[in-house]
C-alpha cells in the first residue's frame, strides 16, 4: 500500500491520465496521430522533478497544473508539435481524479490480498473450534457457553462482506472523471463523448452517465467501505486483546522473538497486532468523517473541500491496509488454549448455565416463576460460595420438576449451543458467494 500511495505511483497515474488522453483524442481524429506517440514516450514520472513540482502545486493550488507545463515542455524538447496538444481540451480535476481512482483501484486490489488471508485463516480457525465451548461475554460478563468457532466464522464472514464491497466499489464506482472546464466538455465540441469513451476504454474504468466532478459521492462511498473494514479489524482486535488479559488467557495473537515484550518486564506478552488495528480503527472514522465533509462543494469546482481529499485518500488506504495487516497476523497464528476457555466456563460455579436450568424449569412452571426460582437459587450460590448444581438439587421446587440426571445434563455446556452448529456452517457457507 505504500508503493501504491507513493508520491512516485501518484504522479505516473496522473501521467497515465495525459498519455491515455492524447492516445484516445488521436484514435478520434482529433490529433495527430504522431502527436500521442510523443506525448505518451514523454509521460515518465522518473522524467519530472517531484519536488519542484510539489513546490509550484503550492502556489498554483493543485499539483495538475504545474505538471501540465511540464509536461509540456519535457515533450516540445523532442516534438515541438506534439507539445502543442498536451492536455488539449481537459482540466486539472479531470487529471486528479481520475488519478485518484486509479490510485483506489490498486489500493483495493493490494486490500484484496489481505483480506483474502484473513478470511481464509479464520475460516480453517472456524472448522477447527466448532466444537470448542468457551464463554460468551455480554456487557464483558460471563453470559452463556457457545463454540469458538461461530465466534471464529463471524470474523471471516464479516471480512468477507467487506471483500464483497470492495468488489462493488471496483467494479462500478471507480469511474473516469472527464469534463474539461466546466464538466460540459465544450473545448471537444462534438467529439467529446467520444473521446470520453476511448479513454475510459483505454484506462480501463467506467464511463459513468456525466463527469461526477462536483458530487463527491463516488469517493464518499470507498471512505465508508474503507471505514467499515477498518472497524471490522478494530473489532476482532478488540476481542483478542481481551482475551490476551493474564486473567482470561483464552487466545493469543501468534509469538515470537522480539514480539511483545515491555522495556522493563521480562515476562510482558502485549497484544500488539491487536494494538495497531486498534490505532488504525480509531483513525479511520475521522479519515472517512473528511471525506464526507468534504461532499459539500461550491458549483462545479470547490474551492478548500476537494483540497482536503487529496491528503486523506492515501492516509485512509494506508491505516485500512495496517488494520488489515496486523488481522491477517492474528488470522494465520492465533493460539488458543483450549483447557483455559473450559476453566473460564467453570469458573462461575455454574452460573453461566442458569439460563438453560430456567428454560427446562420453564416448560413445566411457566417462564417468569422459573426465572426467580433460578435467580433465587444463583444468588444463594454466590452467597455461600456453592454451585449452582449443588443448590439446585438440594430446592424441593427444582428437584420436583427435574430430576439429577436431567440438572445434570443441563450443566453440559455444548448441549446449550442452540442453532450454533447450523449458523457456523451458513456463516461458512457464505464465504463462497462473490
Amino acid at each position: 500500500m505504500r508503493a501504491v500511495c507513493d508520491d512516485v505511483a501518484t504522479l505516473q497515474n496522473m501521467l497515465d491520465f495525459e498519455a491515455a488522453l492524447a492516445r484516445a483524442q488521436a484514435a478520434t481524429g482529433m490529433i495527430p496521430p504522431a502527436a500521442a506517440g510523443g506525448i505518451a514516450k514523454a509521460c515518465k514520472a522518473g522524467a519530472f522533478d517531484l519536488a519542484a513540482l510539489a513546490e509550484a502545486a503550492t502556489r498554483s493550488g493543485n499539483l495538475a497544473i504545474p505538471l501540465v507545463k511540464a509536461l509540456t515542455a519535457e515533450v516540445a524538447r523532442s516534438d515541438s508539435e506534439a507539445a502543442r496538444y498536451v492536455h488539449w481540451g481537459a482540466t486539472s480535476q479531470d487529471v486528479i481524479d481520475t488519478a485518484v481512482m486509479l490510485t483506489l483501484r490498486a489500493g483495493i486490489d493490494a486490500l484484496f490480498l489481505d483480506i483474502g488471508r484473513a478470511v481464509t485463516g479464520f475460516a480453517k480457525l472456524a472448522e477447527q473450534h466448532r466444537r470448542t465451548p468457551t464463554v460468551a461475554r455480554t456487557w464483558l460478563q460471563h453470559a452463556l457457553p457457545m463454540p469458538f468457532g461461530l465466534k471464529l466464522a463471524e470474523y471471516a464472514a464479516a471480512l468477507h462482506r467487506s471483500r464483497g464491497r470492495l468488489q462493488h466499489l471496483r467494479r462500478h464506482s471507480l469511474a473516469l472523471q472527464f469534463g474539461g472546464a466546466a464538466g460540459t466538455l465544450a473545448a471537444l465540441g462534438d467529439n467529446g463523448m467520444r473521446v470520453a469513451e476511448k479513454l475510459a476504454d483505454i484506462l480501463q474504468l467506467p464511463l459513468p452517465d456525466a463527469p461526477w466532478h462536483a458530487h463527491r459521492d463516488r469517493i464518499a462511498e470507498v471512505a465508508s467501505v474503507l471505514a467499515i473494514i477498518s472497524g471490522t479489524c478494530g473489532k476482532i482486535a478488540r476481542d483478542v486483546q481481551l482475551m490476551m488479559q493474564t486473567d482470561v488467557a483464552e487466545a493469543f495473537e501468534p509469538s515470537g522473538e522480539g514480539r511483545g515484550g515491555s522495556s522493563t518486564m521480562p515476562h510482558k506478552r502485549n497484544p500488539v497486532a491487536a494494538a495497531s488495528a486498534l490505532a488504525a480503527a480509531t483513525m479511520a472514522p475521522n479519515l472517512a468523517a473528511t471525506i464526507f465533509a468534504a461532499q459539500v462543494g461550491d458549483h462545479e469546482r470547490s474551492a478548500g473541500p476537494w483540497h482536503a481529499e487529496w491528503p486523506t485518500i492515501p492516509s485512509l488506504l494506508l491505516v485500512t491496509s495496517g488494520a488489515l495487516a496486523s488481522i491477517v497476523d492474528i488470522a494465520e497464528g492465533l493460539e488458543v488454549d483450549v483447557a483455559r476457555m473450559r476453566a473460564n466456563l467453570d469458573a462461575t460455579g455454574g452460573l453461566i448455565m442458569a439460563e438453560a436450568v430456567a428454560m427446562a424449569l420453564a416448560e413445566k412452571i411457566g417462564k417468569q416463576e422459573a426465572h426467580h426460582l433460578v435467580e433465587a437459587a444463583s444468588k444463594k450460590a454466590v452467597a455461600e460460595k456453592k454451585a449452582l448444581r449443588a443448590v439446585l438439587e438440594k430446592d424441593p421446587k427444582v428437584t420436583a420438576h427435574l430430576d439429577a440426571k436431567k440438572i445434570a445434563g443441563l450443566f453440559e455446556p455444548m448441549a446449550y449451543q442452540g442453532a450454533s452448529q447450523t449458523l457456523i456452517d451458513r456463516l461458512l457457507a457464505s464465504l463462497d458467494d462473490q
